[in-house]
């Protein structure tokens, strides 16, 4: 079925083409009974919105729709997403392979939250395999990637790792927000659990925050050490299970129904504006190779790009709408973003406008010397995220404001 045309659970009263807002914190039930039943999750009935609610369930029903997940699970932000995923799948002794290539807050969750309560972040060259290998061990309760990392743009090789965590046990878990699932499917290369940051794309313009967990049902949890015992009683749902009858709950990030309405109508045109955007993104970066002030441009869409076979093989010409350039220092970066007429100096990513940031003196701008080194965020580094405007102003804007710089 086209996720267009997601049936509702129940049919509107009014036959309203759009889902209604459920704006409300509880429901009420006919029965004690069947209050039970919904409480003990033996009905599919709403009871509370911190738990489920009518229009999160229907946004939460497109997203499976295209992404042919068997559960999806929508979050107040990306990092609710990350945050959820990991207490639901890490225990104290435990750890995550991951790269030191991440976005500031997954980065600091992993090396000082989880440090907290005993789980271990192993970080490491995920585009190196044998050091993968070498980092995996029976402890380990998932390896953990962002799909093309920001800033630094690289990418992992996504059936590698999936054939290394498939043979240690261990899930594999992907950020997949720079490449969206209207233009690739993340399951035909092993991921088992995909995060998403919906504020991005999917909202439709940086209406709202929210986030997203999407879980294929592909792994045998039975491997797990968390979630085994549960493995043996609901198989390859232990996931979903332990995420939705507990933890979510327990933390209290569930998306809110204002939200979910906003991301479902974004979902409607996310095809049609992520390719305008990533279009966009490819031949700008061709285009700003050639200008002089510019030391380099990175974007894994561009032929001579290090990762471009790569890029190309998983998610197509087209990976996202998001290149960094490198100017001759920091002075210079701030003095081209203060320079920008149209292009707005604001961090997210993929808002219908252009956006530019700084990403070592803002969302890495508390990390030390040597955590830049190692994270490989660079002083002469600024990130772009192309909108929807006319190639032709953006390329103008950017030339005019180095011009002046």
């Amino acid at each position: 079925m086209n996720y267009q045309h997601t049936p509702y659970a129940k049919p509107d009263a009014y036959n309203a083409l759009q889902i209604p807002i459920y704006q409300s914190a509880a429901f009420e039930f006919d029965t004690a009974e069947e209050m039970e039943a919904a409480f003990t999750g033996k009905s599919p009935e709403h009871c509370y919105s911190r738990i489920t609610n009518p229009t999160v369930q229907y946004f939460e029903e497109k997203v499976r729709s295209i992404t042919g997940a068997i559960s999806v699970t929508a979050l107040n932000s990306g990092m609710a997403a990350i945050s959820n995923t990991f207490i639901t799948l890490a225990h104290s002794g435990s750890n995550i392979v991951t790269s030191p290539h991440l976005f500031g807050n997954t980065y600091s969750f992993f090396k000082t939250t989880l440090a907290d309560f005993g789980v271990e972040a192993r970080f490491c060259d995920l585009t190196n395999l044998d050091e993968v290998k070498a980092n995996v061990d029976k402890n380990t309760c998932a390896i953990f990637l962002e799909v093309i990392t920001n800033p630094q743009m690289e990418v992992a090789d996504l059936r590698a790792l999936s054939e290394i965590a498939v043979k240690a046990g261990v899930p594999l878990v992907a950020d997949t927000t720079i490449v969206p699932f209207c233009a690739w499917k993340a399951k035909d290369f092993g991921i088992n659990i995909e995060v998403v940051s919906s504020t991005k794309y999917i909202s439709g313009g940086a209406t709202s925050l929210g986030g997203l967990i999407v879980d294929y049902g592909k792994f045998n949890w039975k491997t797990s050490y968390k979630l085994k015992d549960l493995a043996s009683q609901v198989g390859p749902n232990a996931f979903t299970v332990k995420l939705r009858k507990e933890i979510h709950r327990n933390l209290g990030a569930y998306m809110t129904p204002q939200v979910a309405y906003l991301q479902t109508l974004g979902i409607e045109t996310l095809g049609v504006r992520y390719q305008r955007a990533a279009e966009t993104c490819l031949h700008l970066a061709e285009k700003l190779q050639k200008v002089d002030d510019i030391v380099s441009v990175n974007y894994t869409g561009l032929k001579d790009n290090l990762f471009y076979q790569l890029s190309s093989r998983q998610f197509g010409p087209l990976p996202g709408a998001m290149l960094t350039i490198d100017l001759e220092s920091r002075e210079r970066c701030f003095a081209f973003m203060n320079n920008l007429k149209m292009i707005k100096r604001a961090t997210n990513l993929f808002d219908n406008k252009s956006l530019a940031i700084h990403p070592a003196s803002t969302i890495y701008g508390s990390f030390t010397e040597e955590i830049w080194q190692s994270m490989n965020v660079r002083q002469e580094t600024i990130r772009l995220s192309i909108g929807l405007e006319n190639l032709e102003c953006i390329i103008n804007d950017i030339v005019n404001s180095l011009n002046q710089s």
